[in-house]
């Protein structure tokens, strides 16, 4: 059963437009380590776990992750609501402006579109969940990033929520593979 509550998981709002800012967060939704990937890895590799401990797991944070992906996008739309087209040129944020608006399209920084190429399902469980751990670390260092970048306390609240969850979402799938040689 999917219940989905209509509201996001952590609050999203952010006082000031900044095209640069969603120029460089658009990488934490479509990115090659975005929530769009973490969400479609996990949600597939779940068929093949050998326990149901842990593809509840799996389940679970998968489905976090298409909540995550909804926050991202929240940034990024806020971001970029109501900006003049100087504003969208000086924020570099032109490019994908012309193919896209201010519609939340999936893409890594580099305009590079999303696609399943970034993820990976083996069907063999540890293969998979050394895959989770490294995709939750890479994650979490996209997230150090764009804090690093990031001046708006706005953003860098929603940002530090997400990389708060990249670390729980490794410690899980840390016990997930030690359960597999207890």
């Amino acid at each position: 059963m999917w219940i989905y509550e209509k509201k996001l998981q952590y609050p999203v709002k952010i006082a000031t437009p900044n095209a640069r800012l969603a120029s460089l967060i658009i990488d934490a939704l479509g990115g090659p380590d975005g929530e769009l990937g973490a969400a479609t890895r996990y949600l597939n590799q779940r068929f093949s776990m050998p326990s149901g401990k842990i593809i509840g797991t799996l389940t679970d944070i998968g489905s976090e992750e298409l909540g995550h992906a909804e926050m991202v996008g929240s940034i990024i739309y806020q971001l970029t609501r109501n900006l003049t087209p100087e504003e969208i040129t000086a924020g570099g944020f032109d490019k994908y402006y012309i193919g896209h608006g201010t519609g939340v399209f999936p893409c890594a920084a580099s305009g590079e579109p999303f696609n399943a190429f970034a993820i990976s399902s083996k069907g063999d469980a540890i293969s998979d969940l050394n895959e989770d751990l490294a995709a939750e670390q890479k994650a979490r260092v996209t997230y150090d990033n764009i804090l690093r970048l990031s001046d708006d306390p706005d953003v860098n609240d929603a940002i530090k929520f997400l990389r708060q969850r990249e670390i729980v979402h490794y410690q899980r799938f840390g016990e997930a593979l030690r359960s597999l040689t207890e």
